[in-house]
């Protein structure tokens, strides 16, 4: 299959199409005016909670205040992967119990600094949602510092395939963090998964430690534009052609 990706770039946006045979099959724009925060770090200071909706609102230094819910401050992973009953017990986020068992104001108090990731955008009056599971994805690898599970993306269906990528994760870690094994590492190996565990690693090393000398609200890490984005996710071994014209 010819599979080709082209980038166009102007003063106003950058566009960017998939195509597999020649035929369009996806196709991504960014305004080069837009305020894109989907994926970036806040260190965020809650404003209220509000134990009748489990729901708590977070200054993250917007305009308006992120909202997170309950279930993005405590929740199961096994959406990830397919477990083992032993595996979902120990795949649950350190130092937190089952959603359900008890209120948001257990968790979070007026005037907590806590860190989020931007989970959705805003959308009219509404403002951000918000998660404290911070996600850092590479092309191979997501890192889930604040969880300790493995999972294998659900379209690579060889369960021997799988249960190597687990082994693979669980040979190399140095820590208790959680990864999530993308569809592109099927097939890959050592040298592959150790170079990127080591970057994502030290990428939530920088993070952390920003984290720390920042007063809330503030920015901690933004995410990357678009044409880096589909370099990260979508510029693999199989694409035979990558145009841009600039």
């Amino acid at each position: 299959m010819l599979k080709q990706i082209i980038v166009s770039e102007d003063e106003y946006e950058n566009r960017v199409a998939l195509l597999e045979d020649k035929e369009l099959t996806e196709i991504f724009s960014e305004r080069k005016d837009s305020n894109y925060i989907l994926g970036h770090v806040y260190k965020g200071r809650v404003n209220s909670v509000l134990p009748g909706m489990q729901v708590a609102f977070v200054d993250i230094g917007l305009p308006r205040n992120a909202f997170l819910h309950i279930s993005d401050v405590q929740r199961e992973f096994n959406e990830f992967g397919e477990w083992s009953q032993e595996e979902e017990l120990n795949s649950r986020p350190k130092k937190s119990r089952k959603v359900g068992k008890h209120s948001i104001d257990d968790l979070l108090k007026k005037g907590q600094e806590i860190l989020v990731q931007i989970d959705k955008e805003s959308i009219g009056t509404k403002g951000p949602r918000v998660t404290a599971y911070i996600t850092l994805p590479g092309r191979y690898l997501v890192l889930m510092p604040t969880v300790e599970n493995i999972g294998v993306s659900r379209k690579i269906e060889n369960e021997a395939e799988r249960q190597r990528l687990k082994e693979l994760v669980l040979k190399l870690r140095k820590d208790n963090n959680g990864y999530i094994v993308r569809t592109a590492a099927e097939g890959k190996g050592e040298t592959e998964f150790a170079a990127e565990m080591n970057f994502l690693t030290k990428q939530w090393e920088k993070i952390s430690q920003r984290a720390e000398i920042l007063s809330a609200p503030a920015l901690v890490q933004d995410d990357l534009g678009l044409i880096f984005r589909i370099l990260r996710d979508i510029f693999t071994e199989d694409v035979s052609e990558f145009v841009i014209d600039s």
